[in-house]
């Protein structure tokens, strides 16, 4: 089995795992804004000294790839990125949303079993009422492509009127008032994390689906807008 580091930065979350195939061995999460750049090697010399392994025994490094922020997304890479360099190892990356759909299936795990059409929502902030989303299924198959969405009352209005919709992320609870309606339902606390980012990294290592270091870029979805800055008297 494959020990690989995964990185996930796409949003305010921070986690970073280590896995042991489909097992997450340790793992260190943060919820705090903007300090990602200060935790994302820390928790990972964290995670490796816990296992009692070495950097140079790592297999690869997984990374969530986005969308998501611009400035998470270009932490998480560039630390991937780096460790890779300097241990000749392999780049793995997983789609952010596809990741959170996973998480959101396990913790249905307990429930009553959701219906055979039943679809999962992803939902990443992307500031008013734009959001990064996509829709998956049962199998944790992307049937509606990821898009930047503002959201309004016939988003999702053809699926919604024949599937269940579980919806949910940082970008769900804003919604939640606008996409009113009994087939869609609000799971809390989902969040992008290294253990479901760490099972779709095996699948990929065992298939030998690797990033080329030299060009691999984040999935940003849309282009980075920087905000103009404010200068007191001028307008």
């Amino acid at each position: 089995m494959a020990l690989i580091l995964n990185i996930e930065t796409a949003t305010q979350v921070c986690s970073v795992g280590l896995s042991n195939g489909t097992e997450i061995l340790y793992i260190r999460e943060s919820r705090e804004k903007n300090i990602h750049a200060s935790l994302v090697t820390v928790f990972s010399e964290e995670v490796c000294r816990e296992a009692g392994i070495l950097m140079n025994e790592l297999d690869a490094v997984s990374v969530s790839k986005g969308p998501g922020s611009y400035t998470g997304l270009r932490i998480g890479v560039s630390a991937a990125k780096g460790f890779c360099y300097a241990l000749d190892i392999p780049l793995i990356a997983v789609p952010t949303l596809q990741s959170m759909a996973l998480g959101a299936l396990w913790s249905l795990e307990d429930s009553p079993k959701p219906p055979a059409n039943a679809l999962y929502c992803p939902m990443i902030d992307a500031r008013r009422m734009e959001v990064y989303t996509a829709l998956f299924d049962q199998q944790n198959r992307e049937v509606r492509a990821a898009e930047a969405l503002i959201v309004d009352e016939e988003s999702f209005h053809e699926e919604i009127e024949t599937n269940i919709i579980y919806y949910f992320g940082d970008g769900a609870e804003k919604c939640r008032e606008v996409l009113d309606h009994e087939n869609m339902i609000y799971l809390d606390d989902i969040h992008p994390s290294a253990t479901s980012l760490a099972v779709l990294a095996n699948a990929k290592f065992l298939s030998g689906d690797f990033e080329d270091l030299a060009y691999f870029e984040p999935y940003y979805l849309k282009d980075f807008i920087a905000g103009k800055p404010r200068v007191k008297g001028l307008y």
